[in-house]
Parts: C-alpha cells; sequence; structure tokens
C-alpha cells in the first residue's frame, strides 16, 4: 500500500547522468513509496535494452550534430528526447506496483490542460490516435520502474532525421512515416511549456494518489554515485552494444529479421564452421529476459533451422513459451532449406 509519495525533478540534461539517477533511485525506492522523476535530456536518441543501435538511429549523423546515442535498461523501442519533450518515471516497490493508475496520472494531466488523451494498447498514450508517449517497464528484486516521453515542442524534423523505423513496424501501426504517427501536445495547447506541463503532472500525481506529494530528500541521493554510474551508461560497450558488421563480415553472417506481435527481433551469428559463434539477440520487445536468454541458448548449436528452432523453445520454457514458439515457427518456417550465408532470413 502506498503511504507516501514523492516528486523529483532534475535540471541536469545529460542523457548518461540521468538514467543512472533514475537506475539509482529504482534501486533505493522503499516499501510504501512511489516516487515521480521528471527530468529531460538534451538531443538524444534513447534505445530499448535489447535494440540494435545501427538498425534504429542514425548513430553518426546523431553523434555528428552534438547529440547523443543512450541505451536504457528496460526493454521496448527507440524514442527521440530533446528539450521540448519531459520524460517521467514512477518507481515504487512491486507490490504497489500498478500501471494503469501510474498511466492515470497522466492521461489526468493532459485533462488539467484540457487535453483529452488516452491509453493505446500496452505502452502508448495518444490524442486523437497520435502518439505523444512511449512507455516502458523494468522490474528485478521486487523493484519496479515505469517510464515515458511527453512530447511538448520537440523537433519533429531531428526526429525523423535520426530515428530509423522499420516499414514492418510502421505497417504494422497504420502509418507511412513516424513523424505522421506522433504529435506534440502544443498542437492541442498552444504555447504550452515544461514547466507547465511539470505542475500538472505534479497535480495529476496528488490526485490519482490521493495524497501530499513531498520533495524527494536529497540526502538519499548520493550524486556521487549518479556521476560513476554515469560512466557505465556512456560507454561504447554498453551504448553500442556490438559494433556495425562491414561487408566482409556479413558473407558469414546469418541474419534473421522478424516483426511479431510483441515485437520484431534479429538475430545475428557468425556461421563459420557450421557452427553459431557471437550470437547477438536485438529486439523493441518488452520482455526483456527472454530476449537476452536466446544468445546463450543458441551459441555453439549446429547452424540449422530445427536445432534452432529446438533451442529456443528450451530457453522459453521457463521464461515466455509464447514468444519462444512463435520465434521457433518462424525459424522453422523461414528456413525450409540447409541455411546460407550471409543470406537474411524472415522478410
Amino acid at each position: 500500500m502506498i503511504t507516501s509519495i514523492h516528486f523529483l525533478r532534475t535540471s541536469c540534461t545529460d542523457p548518461y547522468q540521468n538514467l543512472a539517477r533514475e537506475e539509482l533511485l529504482w534501486r533505493t525506492v522503499q516499501p510504501g513509496e512511489c516516487i515521480l522523476y521528471l527530468w529531460q535530456n538534451r538531443r538524444t536518441v534513447v534505445i530499448g535494452r535489447n535494440q540494435d543501435c545501427w538498425r534504429e538511429c542514425a548513430v553518426e549523423a546523431l553523434e555528428a550534430s552534438g547529440g547523443h546515442l543512450a541505451r536504457r535498461l528496460s526493454g521496448g523501442g527507440a524514442v527521440y528526447h530533446d528539450l521540448g519533450n519531459l520524460n517521467f518515471t514512477f518507481l515504487v516497490r512491486k507490490e504497489d506496483y500498478d500501471v494503469h493508475r501510474q498511466l492515470s496520472v497522466v492521461v489526468e494531466a493532459c485533462r488539467l490542460l484540457g487535453i483529452r488523451a488516452e491509453v493505446s494498447g500496452r505502452n502508448d498514450l495518444t490524442v486523437d490516435g497520435r502518439k505523444f508517449s512511449g512507455n516502458a517497464f523494468c522490474e528485478s528484486g521486487g523493484h519496479c520502474y515505469h517510464h515515458g516521453t511527453l512530447l511538448l515542442h520537440a523537433d519533429m524534423g531531428d526526429l525523423g532525421k535520426f530515428l530509423h523505423v522499420s516499414p514492418e513496424k510502421l505497417a504494422s501501426k497504420g502509418v507511412k512515416s513516424v513523424r505522421s504517427r506522433v504529435v506534440n501536445l502544443r498542437d492541442f495547447c498552444p504555447g504550452l511549456d515544461v514547466d507547465q506541463m511539470c505542475s500538472a503532472m505534479t497535480e495529476a500525481f496528488c490526485t490519482v494518489y490521493g495524497a501530499q506529494s513531498e520533495p524527494f530528500p536529497a540526502e538519499r541521493l548520493d550524486e556521487r554515485a549518479v556521476k560513476e554510474r554515469a560512466a557505465f551508461y556512456a560507454s561504447d560497450a554498453w551504448r553500442l552494444g556490438f559494433p556495425h558488421p562491414s561487408a566482409a563480415q556479413l558473407h558469414s553472417l546469418f541474419v534473421f529479421s522478424r516483426r511479431f506481435p510483441w515485437g520484431d527481433l534479429q538475430l545475428y551469428a557468425d556461421t563459420s564452421g557450421g557452427i553459431l559463434r557471437g550470437v547477438r539477440a536485438c529486439s523493441d520487445a518488452m520482455d526483456c529476459g527472454f530476449i537476452s536468454s536466446l544468445p546463450p541458448a543458441l551459441e555453439g548449436i549446429p547452424y540449422h533451422a530445427q536445432e534452432m528452432a529446438r533451442a529456443v523453445r528450451k530457453a522459453g520454457k521457463t521464461i515466455s513459451a509464447e514468444m519462444a514458439e512463435d520465434i521457433a515457427q518462424a525459424l522453422e518456417e523461414a528456413i525450409k532449406q540447409p541455411l546460407l550465408r550471409g543470406k537474411t532470413h524472415g522478410f
């Protein structure tokens, strides 16, 4: 049961420090407490934990423009942040985690501003069918967070320039481009700024939780630890995940790509010697755990569709049997002959 609610807004716009601060709040949230953390990043593309940055983002163009690539702990897809976007995070223990209640805060904040927002699907908030907020979720050791974007007056030109969204994903949403799918809340509330949105979120937070929000105690957050953890988020090993394969490497690289109801999936593996090596699994699926389990399950097995399908089904038995079966069937269906090096399957 929630007995105290705390509010924290940071003026920091460094994406790596903001993600580090979010993680430390997540790991230290107390029983019976809910924290609302509001934050902004300067020009940044933030990708989900298991995504392939080279597929999701124009990395070189983003960084050449002074922007940043960041990777978060949660699953889901890539999002664009700038100072026309406000980010929110609800941090709470598992026993008090309630996505419906948390999303109700955002819907109520919009109502206070005269905007009729609604929840769409599992993780989007929309106005008139257009998305202004994408949400993602993370849970570990009984600690949970739910975070999302609020597009207020973001630069839609940069959003379209730096984000790569597959045609399959756009088609599944019934739109032709990422820019046609998203919208700024200022289009429905002229002049809306970040301070107004923060005030509305704070008021809605108190209303939905039926309590008075108190500022988060500064002494509970070690800013030195935040900066130390930020180094991890800024590292190439975490941000990039793995180097973009060269043309020569593609000759012996197996690539499987498919869009499923729960998200997209790409499998990469070196097939030299007829054995899968260096397996990578990339996805915008919300279920981080199962996607992360695929590389060790596939590493070292024979380069053969049935062997791969069998390994995937085994990995999914205790984590996500439904997702595992989807992938196994797709592998068997897409690869009905001896596998070819350099061949991309599943399109």
